[in-house]
């Protein structure tokens, strides 16, 4: 995408009013606990039950990729025990045409007796040869054996195993949803308690919070001079504003709705290079780069915990699903404290200039 696109896009968003979207409004009655904090409190509170809820969402959605995981090592695991044991079952068919010829040649004369009472000991040596054939033939089909049931034993057992980590970790993702949930529960009865002045209020407070934390952002120099985006960093970005509009929801990969990490996450798969599923394994995984030195495709990661995750457009502007309630929109690069900046194509990128 070229700089002037970005520039369209950033006015665009900015004319449109979609930096930062005002509270859900609500009309229940203002209890007297909320009545009694202060406009700045409420606006801490919200924004603290906000990001325990994104918190929350990161975990659940890194128990979601380990339990994908998990489950193609159990299909793996029962298609190479099948396997096994269509094998084993061969070997025993083998085994037990084996034992039925000992029986039946259990009274032949040995091999050493047919060979002093030969004729023609030449003709007795090779039949010796052909006997010592199957006799290792014989051995080889008993170690088949031997090995098939030690095999099937072992991916019996890995499979067992592998079964019991997929059902821990469903449970786990379980308590991990219910916990999303509570914590969105806890953002909305907050916003249920207050009224619609106090909402505005909290709005209002988080607005020129932003700007303040945006001016003071752009005013340190960073980020430096733009420059121009990868080929497939150009491609990330297009397919993340082609998402603008659509809806926040928790634990969404897309194409109707998306959570921070679903976003940028897709956005990069579509370019043709796939990135961790979490903006904590993003930030873990990732090359780092000065956030002095973001262009267009990079990824901004957010508080200490790494629990929130944008895509830099240019021109100190992201593209971001920001949290439940929006939508997915074009937002100051400081709409939230900075951890840092990755690079999911790295050093190795071409310009897409170079590109063309």
């Amino acid at each position: 995408m070229s700089g002037r696109l970005l520039r369209l896009v950033c006015t665009a968003a900015l004319a449109a009013g979609t930096v930062l979207a005002p509270l859900p409004a609500a009309a229940a009655p203002e209890p007297p606990a909320a009545g009694e904090r202060s406009v700045s409190q409420l606006l801490t509170d919200l924004q603290r039950l906000y990001r325990e809820a994104e918190q929350a969402t990161e975990t659940y959605n890194g128990t979601a990729e380990k339990l994908k995981k998990q489950r193609t090592d159990v299909d793996r695991l029962d298609r190479e025990l099948a396997r096994a044991r269509l094998s084993l079952h061969d070997s025993r068919g083998a085994a037990g045409r084996l034992a039925r010829q000992q029986y039946q040649n259990s009274t032949a004369i040995s091999p050493y007796v047919r060979l002093l009472l030969a004729r023609d000991p030449q003709q007795a040596l090779d039949e010796g040869h052909v006997i010592g054939q199957l006799a290792r033939e014989r051995a080889e089909t008993v170690g088949r054996l031997t090995g098939s049931e030690k095999k099937a034993a072992e991916l019996a057992r890995a499979a067992r195993k592998a079964l019991d980590g997929q059902l821990s970790l469903a449970e786990r993702q379980k308590k991990e949803r219910d916990e999303v949930e509570k914590r969105l529960k806890d953002v909305e009865e907050l916003l249920v308690s207050l009224s619609p002045e106090q909402i505005a209020a909290v709005g209002k407070l988080e607005k020129e919070g932003v700007a303040k934390a945006q001016q003071q952002f752009m005013a340190s120099g960073a980020p430096g001079a733009e420059s121009e985006p990868s080929r497939e960093g150009d491609r990330a970005v297009r397919y993340a504003v082609q998402q603008l509009g659509k809806p926040y929801e928790w634990g969404a990969e897309g194409p109707e709705s998306y959570d921070c990490s679903g976003l940028t996450s897709q956005a990069w798969g579509h370019a043709g290079r796939p990135i961790p599923r979490t903006s904590q394994e993003q930030w873990a995984r990732l090359p780092r780069v000065p956030v002095r030195d973001l262009r267009p495709g990079d990824l901004v990661v957010y508080f200490p915990e790494a629990t929130h995750v944008a895509m830099y457009l240019g021109a100190g502007m992201v593209v971001q699903a920001p949290r439940t309630g929006e939508q997915v929109k074009v937002s100051p690069v400081a709409s939230y404290p900075i951890l840092g900046a990755v690079r999911p194509d790295g050093d190795q990128a071409v310009p897409v200039t170079e590109a063309r």
